[in-house]
Formats: C-alpha cells, structure tokens, sequence
C-alpha cells in the first residue's frame, strides 16, 4: 500500500510539474501575443495553442489537486454520519470516481488511437491533435490510480482518517 501511494504521490508530482511547464508557456504565449498585437502582427494559432496547453495543464494537475483535496467538496450532511459511515462513504466515491476516470481514460486513449491512425491536424497551424489527447488520457489515470489508493485507505485504515 505504502509503495502504491508513493508511486501515485511521484507520478502526480512529475504531472504537476509538466502541467506547470505548459501553464508557464500559456503565459508566455499570452504576452508575446499581446506584444504582437500592439505593432498590428498577432500570432498565428495562439487560440488553438491556448485550448490544447490548457487541456494538458488542467489535465496533468487533476490528481495532485486531488491528493491535496483541492477539489470542491460538499459535506455539510456527512459531516453528522458517524465515522464508520463516512469511511464507507468516501470509499464508495472513490469506487466510483476511480471506476469513471478509468473508463474516461480509456475511451479518451482510444479516441487519440483514432485521431493519429487519420492523421487529424489543427486548422491554422496543422499541428496533430492526437499527442494532447493522449496527455487528457494520462491525466484521468493518473487521477483514477489517486481515488485506487483513497479506495484502499478506506477500507485498510481504522477510524475516520479525515477532518
């Protein structure tokens, strides 16, 4: 289990950090776009580069965000359940949330098999889709191998481990 989470721990990390790159080349992307626009030469596909770096970026940081419980959550009626209760809860939903990034990320790699089997490019600057696609699948695994190991910590771990 410990080896498990470490893995998950490193994998999301190396993602956050991949994510960052791409954040940190939207802002650079911005402000050259920005500059160009002012001497009247905008750049070229920057709406495309915009979408498909904010796929990426939001994607690689999905299951840090959820290792730290940075995602929004609503508890104001399990929070008088008994701890038992809310164990059980939480390992309902990771169940369920693990079971639906698996799948997302399944269809998601199988849709970018597709687009690189036709050879699908973007409209302006004729880059291939398919590479973007196959990092929003990686994304959903890395997320669905976090709420793997939030599954097993409900059911190995005693007492109600959470806030």
């Amino acid at each position: 289990m410990a080896f498990l989470e470490k893995m998950s721990l490193w994998v999301n990390r190396v993602l956050l950090g991949i994510a960052g790159f791409f954040l940190a080349g939207m802002i650079l992307l911005t402000c050259a776009n920005i500059f160009m626009r002012l001497v009247w030469l905008p750049l070229r596909g920057t709406f495309e580069l915009m979408g498909y770096f904010g796929a990426v970026a939001t994607a690689f940081a999905l299951g840090y965000t959820q290792i730290r419980k940075g995602h929004i959550a609503v508890d104001i009626v399990v929070q008088r359940f008994s701890a038992g209760t809310r164990r059980a809860l939480r390992g309902v939903n990771a169940l369920l949330c693990m079971a639906f990034f698996a799948l997302a990320a399944w269809r998601i790699g199988a849709y970018a098999m597709n687009l690189h089997e036709t050879g699908e490019v973007t409209e302006t600057l004729r880059i291939v889709y398919y590479p973007f696609t196959w990092a929003v699948s990686v994304g959903c695994a890395a997320l669905s191998l976090v709420f793997l190991v939030e599954l097993l910590k409900s059911f190995l771990e005693k007492g109600d481990s959470e806030p």
